[in-house]
């Protein structure tokens, strides 16, 4: 299953560039630079900030975007997180946050679809830092579980002029994020179950299944966009 979602967004990037083919009506005469802040959902309230180029190589017709992003998202499990990190106690009230940060490196291929003048297929590497806070009240226990991953996504975006220098921006994207370590308190669950300090019986997949670190992940996003 994983490996079909993986090949789908690879299919996406290899689409895109049959597509950029037909965008005739864009401007490849100067470079530009924009930067630009969007806010919506991915596994949560999300706010991102990006910097674009385009134009930036002679003849080359993909823009370049780097983007970083603030997720806040639900955890997982306190109670499953508190077995499989540290131990079978129930005592204390237990609270939760999480949250993830979020690195991005985008292509964007200039499309022409249905009446959108200016959209552009994204794809691209993600690189991806969540934590998740796990608080018991009364139970002497508040512990974070960690994690970094790698992953690929890709999307639609579309630009919409509101003044020479503004634009509004939509976005909506699909990302797919690789198995990583898991550390909490003093365990560690890797995807290869070579643990450190796992509790009982517990293993990679009983963690994965506790704590909802990014997998694949929905995003639907809008905002604005400045033009140098």
């Amino acid at each position: 299953m994983k490996t079909k979602i993986v090949l789908g967004i690879l299919m996406l990037i290899g689409l895109a560039l049959p597509l950029q083919a037909e965008s005739s009506n864009f401007d490849n005469q100067e470079t530009g630079f924009s930067s630009g802040l969007v806010l919506g959902y991915n596994d949560g309230l999300k706010f991102q900030g990006y910097a674009m180029v385009s134009n930036f190589a002679s003849g080359f017709p993909l823009n370049a975007r780097i983007s970083a992003g603030y997720t806040f998202t639900q955890p997982g499990s306190a109670t499953d997180a508190r077995r499989i990190f540290i131990n079978n106690n129930t005592n204390g009230i237990p609270e939760d946050k999480g949250r993830i940060l979020d690195f991005r490196l985008d292509l964007m291929f200039p499309v022409q679809l249905f009446s959108m003048k200016r959209a552009y297929l994204i794809s691209g590497p993600r690189y991806s830092r969540f934590k998740g806070n796990f608080k018991y009240v009364g139970g002497n226990e508040d512990f974070d579980v960690i994690s970094n991953q790698w992953g690929l996504g890709s999307g639609l975006e579309t630009y919409f002029r509101m003044s020479e220098a503004v634009d509004l921006v939509l976005s909506g994207g699909l990302d797919y994020f690789f198995q990583s370590t898991l550390t909490g308190h003093d365990t560690s669950y890797s995807p290869d179950d070579e643990n450190i300090n796992p509790r009982e019986d517990y293993t990679y997949d009983d963690a994965d299944g506790a704590i909802d670190q990014p997998k694949l992940e929905f995003s639907l996003m809008f905002g604005f966009s400045y033009n140098f």
